[in-house]
C-alpha cells in the first residue's frame, strides 16, 4: 500500500532508521504545572509559564539524542522544539489539556488559534490529539467524539501530514485504578481500536495504554494483592488488542513507573504484540521535577544526563523486538510504502 508524500516523510522523520518510533513525550501542560506545584508547594496557578519552557528546553536539549521523536505543545514547548537533536523528528499536540468537568462526557477541544496547517508550519513532522474514549459511553456523547476525531483526520489528510490518535481509555462508572476497571480494561481498548481503525476516521498512528493494569497481573500484582489476570490471560489481552488495531500503534506510559512500564512492554513483546515504539513520557523524566524546583536548571540537566538518558538506553533496548510501521501496510520496507 502506498501513502501520501507528505505523510511518508512525517513518519520517516519520527522514526528511526529500522522504522520504529522511539518517542519522548512532554506535551504536558496543566499535568507539569501541577508537578511543579506540588514540588514548590504553592498553587499551580502560581507557577510561571517560564517555568515550564525551561523544564521542556532541559530535557529536550538533553534527551533527544537519543530518541528518534519528540512531542510537544505549541504553547509552551515550541522553544524545546527548537533545542531538539537535528536527527529527532517533531509531533505537535493539536488539542486542549484536559476537558470541562461541568460538561459530561471528557469532551475534547481543539487549540483555539490553531489548525493542522498551522501546527506544520510552526515545525510539526506530525500531527497528534488527545481522546478520552470509553465504548459505554452514550451515543451523543460519542458520536461527538466520533465527529471530532474525522474532522482532524480530514484536516491531516489536506495538510498532508500524519495523525496520531491518543485514545486514553476511561468508564463512565470506574475508578481506572481500581480493579473492576482493570477487569473491563481489554474490552475498552480493544473496542476503541476497532472504532477509530476505521477509514473515515484517517488515523494514521495510534498512541494507546496497554491492555491490562500491570498493578493487577499474576506475577507482577504486589504480593498478597488481588489480581485480575493470570500471565498468560494478559498475553492474550495483547494480542487480542494488536490483532484489532487497523494501524501501527505505540504504547504510552499512562504515568506509571520507569520500571513498571518496561515490565509491560517486555509483556507485550513475549505476547508477539506488533507494536510499532513507544511515547512515553513521565516515566523517563517526572524525577526531575523535584531536582529542577529544589536545585535549578543546571542540576535538571545533570539529572537527566544521568537518569533519564539511562531510562531512555534501558527503553530502546526493549523496542529491539517492535515492529517497523510500514509492516502495517503490508511493506517490507518504508520505500515500499512511498506515493
Amino acid at each position: 500500500m502506498k501513502i501520501s508524500p507528505g505523510k511518508w516523510a512525517g513518519l520517516q522523520a519520527v522514526s528511526d532508521s529500522r522504522g520504529v518510533i522511539a518517542a519522548l513525550a512532554i506535551d504536558q501542560r496543566s499535568a507539569l504545572r501541577k508537578l511543579l506545584g506540588k514540588a514548590q508547594g504553592v498553587d499551580p496557578e502560581a507557577i510561571p509559564d517560564e517555568m515550564l519552557r525551561q523544564f521542556k528546553e532541559a530535557v529536550s536539549r538533553i534527551l533527544t539524542p537519543h530518541t528518534s521523536a519528540i512531542l510537544l505543545d505549541p504553547e509552551y514547548g515550541l522553544s524545546a522544539a527548537r533545542q531538539r537533536s537535528k536527527n529527532t523528528g517533531l509531533l505537535l499536540a493539536y488539542e486542549q489539556t484536559g476537558y470541562d468537568q461541568t460538561v459530561p462526557g471528557r469532551l475534547p477541544r481543539l487549540l483555539p488559534g490553531y489548525s493542522a496547517r498551522r501546527l506544520v508550519a510552526a515545525g510539526a513532522d506530525c500531527i497528534k490529539v488527545l481522546l478520552y474514549y470509553s465504548p459505554f459511553s452514550t451515543q451523543t456523547i460519542n458520536d461527538q467524539k466520533h465527529a471530532w476525531v474525522r474532522r482532524v483526520g480530514a484536516e491531516c489528510v489536506a495538510a498532508d501530514v500524519p495523525f496520531f490518535l491518543e485514545l486514553v481509555c476511561y468508564h463512565d462508572q470506574l475508578e481506572t485504578s481500581g480493579i473492576e476497571f482493570a477487569r473491563a480494561k481489554p474490552e475498552i481498548v480493544e473496542r476503541s481500536l476497532e472504532e477509530f481503525s476505521q477509514q473515515p476516521y484517517a488515523v494514521d498512528v495510534f498512541k494507546i495504554g496497554v491492555p491490562v493494569n500491570l498493578a493487577f497481573v499474576e506475577g507482577i500484582a504486589a504480593p498478597g494483592a488481588p489480581t485480575a489476570y493470570t500471565r498468560e490471560q494478559a498475553l492474550s489481552h495483547f494480542r487480542r488488542a494488536s490483532a484489532t488495531a487497523g494501524r501501527p500503534f505505540l504504547y504510552l506510559s499512562e504515568g506509571v513507573s520507569g520500571e513498571l512500564f518496561r515490565a509491560a512492554l517486555e509483556l507485550a513483546a513475549e505476547s508477539g504484540a506488533a507494536y510499532s515504539g513507544v511515547l512515553c513520557g513521565r516515566a523517563t523524566w517526572i524525577d526531575g521535577v523535584k531536582i529542577y524546583v529544589q536545585f535549578g536548571r543546571s542540576a535538571l540537566e545533570e539529572w537527566l544526563g544521568i537518569s533519564g538518558v539511562n531510562s531512555i538506553q534501558q527503553m530502546n533496548q526493549l523496542l529491539l523486538r517492535a515492529t517497523p510501521w510500514f509492516a502495517f501496510y503490508g511493506a517490507a520496507s518504508a520505500a515500499e510504502c512511498s506515493g
